[in-house]
């Protein structure tokens, strides 16, 4: 039986449509992440404004915005164009639906969807996308970016430890991110690895962001793109406008680096390769099995041992596959990738065992307000960005005063769900008709669209 997490609420209009400059300042518990309540001050900016005026049914909110991952997607987006195609009811998704042959696979166009996604924007996202496509003979997609970063720096944090130990990879982590040594990023991993292993500082510039780490582990400096559906393109979909926001890069590290050469140094990589998001985990296992092969195959003075283990986006396959992998006696491990699994995994298996784990795509707020003693990092933002920057395409592109959310019913969904409705309202003076939890991958999801679409 589908279970629904429903919540209706009301609210008075007339605060006005805030700008973009209105996302910097957030409190960094306010998304329903277990924070501690101290304030988390960002930058943001952007480098377009568009805006468009969207006229719907009175019957319907403007925008119903919907939050999962692509094997349900496929399902709910029939199931909605077999019954309110003509509507002119705009859709909002964020980055867990940004999947180019989404339309094919349901069977229309999708013209009324708008989505938002972190984007890379990092000093080497050039260089990474050359090496990606010249290995798959493909462009990289979602999160592949983050993925190669996260395993970049896992490797350049355990050949900087000299040791395959979580405790001294982790205190290695700020130091080969954030530092002030030799720049290395995918041009020149294989060189950047060399210096690490001789003690020697580093400072790791990724492909999708600068990569370096605030006090919670999570990126400083972040961009999301927002983007629709276009078949003419080689990934199916285009961007369109591009917010960047920076924050302040610190937290514990070490001062200085052991090192050590001709060692082998062991990285774990847990994605996704089947369940509901087999379909995005799968171009990001290339990257991140990719790093690893460009300093197995570079003249570098250490070995790379890289195993991979299937997440099934599933809680206990990852938690089972995490504890795989710490038996094995590896000391950081990229991954997982949905929060969903992440946050049970860290709690049941990183964080006990002093492992490090650096996810490529797990956003949930509650991932920076985890107890971790320091061992949780990611390589994508938090979703109190996320949600911020969809209420604003909402409010200001799409021209929305109404609005409804359906999210996969775990972490990610309900927390991002939770920042977009409370920034919809408190910040764009929006009202919110419903937010209606799902299960994933049912055979039909018509009920829950139909009470997402009630008022």
């Amino acid at each position: 039986m589908r279970k629904h997490d429903k919540s209706r609420r009301a609210y008075l209009k007339g605060l006005g449509v805030a700008g973009i400059a209105g996302l910097a300042g957030c409190t960094g518990g306010g998304g329903g992440g277990g924070g501690d309540g101290e304030d988390t001050t960002t930058t943001a900016t952007t480098t377009e404004d568009t805006g468009s005026d969207t006229t719907t049914s009175s019957s319907y909110p403007d925008v119903l915005t919907v939050i999962g991952y692509p094997a349900s997607g496929i399902q709910i987006f029939r199931d909605f164009y077999s019954q309110w195609e003509d509507e002119g009811i705009d859709i909002l998704v964020p980055d867990g639906l940004q999947q180019g042959d989404l339309p094919d696979q349901v069977g229309n166009p999708m013209d009324n969807v708008t989505g938002t996604v972190p984007s890379p924007v990092g000093p080497n996202r050039e260089d990474f996308t050359d090496l990606f496509r010249d290995e798959y003979g493909e462009p990289p997609s979602i999160f592949t970016y983050h993925t190669f970063d996260a395993v970049s720096i896992l490797m350049l944090a355990n050949a900087a430890a000299g040791e395959n130990s979580g405790e001294a990879v982790r205190d290695q982590m700020r130091r080969v991110a954030n530092g002030d040594g030799m720049a290395v990023g995918p041009g020149n991993l294989v060189e950047g690895i060399n210096a690490a292993a001789r003690g020697e500082a580093v400072n790791y510039q990724g492909a999708s962001s600068p990569t370096d780490f605030d006090k919670r582990g999570d990126p400083a400096a972040s961009a999301y793109g927002v983007w629709n559906f276009n078949p003419d393109t080689e990934t199916g979909y285009e961007t369109s406008e591009t917010i960047n926001f920076s924050g302040e890069a610190g937290g514990p590290s070490a001062d200085s680096s052991p090192g050590g050469t001709g060692r082998t140094v062991k990285v774990g990589l847990m994605l996704p390769e089947t369940g509901d998001l087999a379909a995005v985990g799968k171009p990001m296992i290339k990257a991140g099995e990719l790093a690893a092969k460009v300093v197995n195959n570079g003249d570098a003075d250490v070995d790379v041992d890289l195993s991979f283990q299937d997440t099934q986006t599933s809680p206990q396959a990852g938690i089972n596959a995490a504890n795989s992998l710490i038996n094995a006696g590896y000391p950081a491990i990229a991954g997982p990738a949905s929060s969903g699994v992440n946050v049970p995994v860290s709690q049941n298996a990183f964080i006990p065992n002093k492992v490090v784990g650096c996810s490529p795509s797990s956003t949930a707020l509650s991932v920076s307000f985890l107890e971790d003693d320091d061992f949780i990092f990611r390589t994508a933002p938090s979703d109190l960005l996320q949600g911020q920057v969809m209420a604003q395409v909402a409010a200001k592109n799409l021209g929305a005063s109404t609005t409804s959310t359906m999210y996969v019913n775990n972490d990610y969904g309900q927390q991002l769900s939770k920042q977009y409705t409370e920034t919809f309202t408190g910040e764009h003076g929006g009202a919110v008709w419903e937010t209606v939890g799902f299960q994933k991958e049912q055979s039909s999801y018509t009920s829950v669209i139909q009470e997402s679409l009630s008022e």
